[in-house]
């Protein structure tokens, strides 16, 4: 039976966990994070922060095509591993997703369904007003309306907490940070250490914070097939609002063409809805900024004018670890194995990061 020590508790280190302690590895995982739940500090895992959307076709508008193929993966994988949760299963469904746009950013639009029009899985299908009201009805007509289909969405706290409860056999040890990840070995911050035969570093930022390389706090992650090399690891801040908004009745994520802003609104069982995103180039972990709020809000708004009576239950930020090209890296070597750089795209591409991380062991062990 081998022995795995995962560094980190997010998303990553919660598949990885639950896959490797159902295929009969023996499974030790170490956080710095005072238990299971969420904090909403901005100090926890990013991945309670999420808003959960699978959505590779709509993220062709800024991302590599290398996402898009992780995340068409992923949904399929998303779809297995909720299945063989236990009851009650968390919430996902594959619905597709609406991109809308009011008429004044027509043009914008259009060339985001240019950008869309690379992606070879799918392509949006414009929607007129009748067509949309049987897809949501309680969405009053935009001025331009799309289905991207085959997307999907997961509730990211339901998920991160089914797959921590449901890892049978895994000792997981709550406030005890890794200071480093070595091959087959973990050394903590109050000086001790724990030696296992493959160690897994899936600690997100907390990844920066071991032995300084050429003079900067950075994180070694090869891309495919190409020599190691050191890349500097960053946090990019993203701002959310969570709403209760009683009848909103959307059942679908909604994607609004915005100047400023990749403003979407996802629907969530008990009639919340998630709110987001800003994206900015700080490693501020402040609360959010009153600007982010109104922008964000009035945005939502002039999509689903009922949020007028809707109430806010949080303000929301986060970091989410990101390289320089903004793809994940893997790393391995005999005994160590690392996953970083997941930006904004945790719950879309970590099935799939992690199946191919599994393959990786698995070599390493019938070596």
């Amino acid at each position: 039976m081998a022995r795995i020590g995962i560094a980190g508790a997010g998303l990553l280190g919660r598949l990885l966990a639950w896959r490797l302690a159902r295929a009969g590895a023996q499974v030790a995982v170490f956080d710095a994070a005072p238990g299971p739940a969420p904090q909403f500090d901005a100090r926890g895992p990013a991945a309670f922060s999420a808003a959960g959307m699978l959505c590779p076709l709509a993220e062709r508008d800024h991302a590599d095509a290398r996402v898009a193929a992780w995340g068409w993966r992923s949904i399929a994988l998303w779809r297995g591993i909720v299945a063989e949760l236990p009851a009650p299963r968390p919430f996902f469904a594959e619905r597709g997703s609406l991109l809308v746009a009011h008429r004044s950013d027509l043009a914008s639009a259009q060339r985001v369904l240019a950008r869309l029009a690379d992606e070879t899985r799918a392509a949006p299908e414009p929607l007129d007003a009748a067509a949309l009201a049987r897809l949501e009805p309680a969405l009053p007509p935009p001025a331009h309306a799309w289905l991207l289909p085959g997307e999907a969405q997961i509730d990211p706290l339901a998920t991160m907490a089914a797959l921590h409860a449901s890892a049978e056999g895994v000792a997981w040890h709550w406030q005890r940070p890794v200071a480093r990840a070595l091959p087959g070995r973990l050394q903590f911050e109050d000086g001790s250490g724990a030696a296992f035969d493959c160690v897994v570093d899936v600690r997100g930022l907390g990844a920066r914070h071991g032995t300084p390389l050429r003079g900067e706090q950075t994180e070694c992650m090869p891309p495919r097939g190409e020599q190691t090399e050191c890349m500097p690891l960053r946090g990019v801040r993203g701002e959310t609002v969570w709403l209760h908004a009683p009848g909103h009745g959307l059942t679908r994520p909604v994607r609004l063409v915005h100047p400023r802003h990749r403003v979407y609104l996802v629907p969530r069982p008990d009639d919340l809805l998630f709110l987001g995103a800003t994206e900015i180039e700080s490693e501020d972990r402040s609360p959010v900024s009153l600007k982010s709020a109104v922008e964000l809000m009035s945005a939502a708004h002039s999509v689903l004018p009922m949020l007028a009576e809707a109430r806010i239950l949080r303000l929301d930020r986060h970091l989410r670890p990101a390289l320089p090209d903004h793809l994940p890296r893997t790393a391995h070597e005999d005994g160590l194995l690392r996953i970083n750089g997941l930006f904004r795209h945790g719950w879309l591409m970590a099935p799939a990061l992690v199946e191919d991380a599994l393959a990786l062991l698995a070599q390493w062990q019938a070596a």
